[in-house]
């Protein structure tokens, strides 16, 4: 028979077996397209969660049938639906993956098994053992349903046996159910019922009754808390007006908003250049047509105001809008900002918020109640229907990239939005990435320059520091004496400093003066960092870690050696030189806690603080006036990493770091540590002179066939045998050139590898690599697809996960 059938995304499907499954509808059962059902999946017809992505007319005999439908209304329109379809294609993950990366862990079911009394059970109840009397009782007190995992807790088992047993008799059913992982917020409401007015007349009311029905007659409705403030009552008051008719109770949603440091709203002014820079802008938003734009302008010329105007426009016409940023870091100064002006209107997305308020967030933008939304990457998911602006902040950070699955660029996504909406993506740096400096020059893009310093502010004077001539004159440490003599200078005048270094921990790594042996992580291929806080070497890849001893674990001598930096030493030296300097710390360390970025960021905004010593956390976005010095401790380090962009990052992170410095009206300074004050890098950062670095990288990326003149595609291969990966990747490449051969010789493509993985042993998995040179088409996506798919259905390397990560962050 030919009917209307539903087509389902499957939850769990693994990549190669991933496709829309047609199942039958039940007569009488309403199914909407973006909505979740609950569907047998497999040969055992385990209950899975699925959710529908369309309809078609098919043969339904062979057909399964939906079991249950979870949502009342659909969860994903049409766009959303449309950009699972196309994360699938780009990212080579699943449909559920995408499915779940789009919607807030708040609202996400798990099936799980939950236990009721059988309704047949009767009399037997008297009959059985006294310990299946008792979780029979335990069940029936929970309204008759009880979910596996609390029932277990309850019970203090650790299997279901005696649960399944008592199924296998016909005491229990057993069935699975939907379980959302956090419910919604309400609070406890009270109105007057619909025959209050009847059941007045003639009664007798005490005095506190009275207030409360007079202060319901005046109000309408409110909170039960509302109702015992104002009138002086205590609960038991509304509780008895409720037995009696006259009042009834119910519950109302309420949202639970993060919140974020209080800012005053200022007007903002633009410069000439600014001027232009936003009309050329505002006239692109308004054309109705997908497009994409980047601002380009040194750091401090006010980027910021040119598109906080545009938001004013876009918000003023009714339109939503993104604000992206790539750190947490940077949301809480910029939430304050945007809820002076904007108020509620404001929602945030970002890691840090609690499962609930995540979901909250989402809620009030798929309401129309909030019109922008600001976050890290996960904010490009923001369900607005409306959407007018897309800005990326500081878009060339890597942060934009997911290194887990699905590994989605929301770069990539936001052009899929503005295409949908017909929108404007705007792009922001200082130090745009190289391919977006190409495009934007090739007239891919559009592009705004910004060449002059907003107010009265300068660039700063900046000087690099030779630290081979300090160990010539016998210091040792990690602070040259130009940078001391200017952080003394400002703890005098009363200015504030950032410090900045790449490396978190104490001492980056120990080893064995006697057998040269490091410490390293047995489960993966890094040695271990000292962190003095806890006295403990720690792994910054899978969290190992161990009490630190002067005693060698291979040779058991106690002649250990301590080298390298890091943000904990670097702030206890500071220390010991300024013991009167009031220090603050940030890295991953410091800033676990929830709103730890925030609270310490406004401290230090406050002037609370002399030194921020920090991460490249601190270097990027933020805006303090009265820092008027930065030093970079270790210029070196991103500089001679094995990554074609470790040029471009170095680059940018010192360019950004240098501009936190005299943005206020007092000149600033900058000092940059290196024991290579020659290269032309850092020499160029000192300038900031993007243009010259621009000019000489270009060259190095056509030449070298690296974007944007070709994508970069990493395939991964992950497993618990080194040997079988090894095999594996080596399997693959030859399947890989036998396909091309045979039926994809039109697709330009260079191979490298296959190779171990920079960290070739991550939590006792071993890794290898293969890159890919390519086209990124819709032609090479095909055989990527069909590639991994093949390749999945080779028994021999069952226990491999091969992968595909395209432009990924490292190779």
């Amino acid at each position: 028979m030919t009917e209307m059938v539903a087509t389902v995304a499957v939850e769990n499907a693994i990549y190669h077996f991933d496709h829309l499954f047609s199942y039958r509808i039940p007569q009488g059962m309403t199914v909407r397209a973006g909505c979740r059902v609950a569907v047998p999946f497999g040969r055992g017809n385990a209950k899975r969660q699925g959710i529908v992505f369309g309809f078609s007319k098919e043969e339904t005999d062979d057909l399964k049938t939906i079991s249950e439908v979870l949502d009342a209304e659909p969860v994903l329109n049409d766009e959303a639906l449309q950009m699972c379809a196309f994360m699938k294609s780009r990212f080579y993950c699943t449909y559920y993956d995408a499915v779940k990366a789009i919607l807030p862990a708040g609202i996400t079911y798990r099936l799980s098994p939950v236990y009721s009394v059988s309704p047949e059970l009767g009399d037997r109840f008297y009959d059985l053992p006294d310990e299946q009397r008792r979780i029979v009782s335990i069940i029936r007190s929970k309204n008759n349903s009880f979910e596996k995992h609390q029932l277990l807790h309850e019970l203090g088992y650790s299997d279901s046996t005696v649960l399944d047993d008592m199924v296998a008799q016909g005491v229990l059913l057993k069935n699975d159910a939907a379980m959302r992982r956090i419910g919604d917020k309400t609070i406890k409401m009270i109105r007057l019922s619909d025959d209050a007015e009847t059941l007045l007349q003639g009664m007798k009311l005490s005095p506190k009754q009275e207030s409360v029905i007079d202060l319901l007659s005046t109000v309408g409705s409110a909170s039960v808390k509302e109702v015992c403030y104002y009138t002086g009552v205590t609960s038991s008051v509304p509780d008895t007006l409720v037995r009696k008719g006259i009042a009834v109770y119910f519950d109302d949603e309420v949202f639970r908003v993060p919140k974020a440091a209080v800012s005053v709203k200022r007007d903002i002014t633009l410069t000439d250049e600014q001027r232009k820079a936003y009309d050329e802008l505002y006239a692109l938003y308004a054309s109705d047509k997908p497009e994409v734009s980047l601002l380009y302008g040194i750091t401090g010329s006010g980027k910021t105001s040119v598109f906080f105007k545009l938001i004013e426009s876009a918000v003023a016409e009714n339109k939503d809008v993104i604000v992206m940023v790539p750190e947490i870091a940077l949301t809480p100064q910029m939430i304050a900002i945007f809820r002076a002006h904007f108020g509620d209107k404001v929602a945030v997305f970002h890691s840090a918020l609690s499962l609930g308020e995540r979901l909250d967030e989402y809620k009030r933008v798929s309401r129309g109640i909030a019109k922008i939304a600001i976050g890290t990457r996960s904010a490009v998911f923001a369900p607005f229907k409306n959407l007018g602006l897309i800005i990326i902040d500081e878009e060339q950070e890597h942060t934009y990239k997911s290194e887990s699955k699905p590994r989605f660029n929301a770069k990539e996504l936001a052009k899929f939005r503005c295409h949908y909406h017909r929108a404007l993506l705007l792009l922001s740096s200082a130090t745009p990435s190289v391919e977006t400096y190409y495009y934007a020059n090739e007239g891919r893009y559009h592009k705004h320059i910004l060449t002059k310093r907003y107010g009265e502010a300068t660039l700063p004077d900046v000087v690099i520091a030779d630290m081979n001539e300090e160990l010539a004159v016998g210091n040792t440490g990690a602070y040259s004496n130009i940078l001391l003599r200017n952080i003394e200078e400002n703890l005098n005048t009363g200015k504030q400093s950032i410090l900045l270094l790449n490396r978190r921990g104490y001492n980056s790594y120990v080893t064995c003066n006697s057998c040269r042996e490091p410490l390293t992580c047995p489960n993966c291929s890094i040695s271990l960092t000292y962190h003095s806080a806890n006295n403990r070497m720690m792994c910054h890849y899978c969290g190992y870690s161990f009490v630190y001893t002067a005693k060698c674990p291979t040779c058991g001598s106690h002649n250990m050696r301590l080298s390298g930096t890091g943000t904990q030493r670097a702030e206890v030296e500071i220390a010991e030189i300024f013991p009167q300097a009031r220090i603050l710390r940030m890295d991953t360390d410091t800033t676990m806690t929830r709103s730890s970025h925030e609270k310490k960021l406004t401290a230090f905004a406050n002037g609370e603080y002399d030194i921020l010593v920090g991460t490249q956390m601190v270097a990027k976005g933020l805006d303090f006036p009265n820092v008027t010095l930065v030093g970079v401790l270790n210029a070196d380090h991103m500089l001679y990493l094995d990554d074609y962009r470790s040029f471009e990052n170095t680059f940018s992170l010192l360019t950004q770091v240098v501009g936190r410095s005299g943005r206020g009206k007092d000149k600033g300074r900058a000092i940059i540590q290196t024991y290579t004050p020659e290269n032309p890098i850092i020499t160029l950062a000192a300038r900031q002179d993007y243009d010259a670095f621009y000019q000489a990288e270009i060259g190095i990326r056509q030449a070298m066939l690296y974007p944007p003149f070709a994508s970069i595609c990493l395939i991964g291969f992950v497993g618990e045998n080194a040997d079988l990966v090894r095999r594996a990747a080596f399997a693959f490449t030859v399947l890989l050139t036998e396909l091309l051969k045979s039926d994809y010789t039109d697709i330009p493509l260079r191979v490298l590898g296959p190779s171990q993985a920079a960290v070739f042993k991550v939590s006792n998995k071993y890794r290898y690599k293969l890159i890919l040179k390519c086209r990124n088409d819709g032609r090479f996506r095909e055989m990527l697809s069909l590639m991994l798919t093949k390749f999945a259905s080779v028994r021999e390397y069952g226990g491999v996960t091969a992968y595909a990560d395209m432009d990924p962050l490292s190779l």
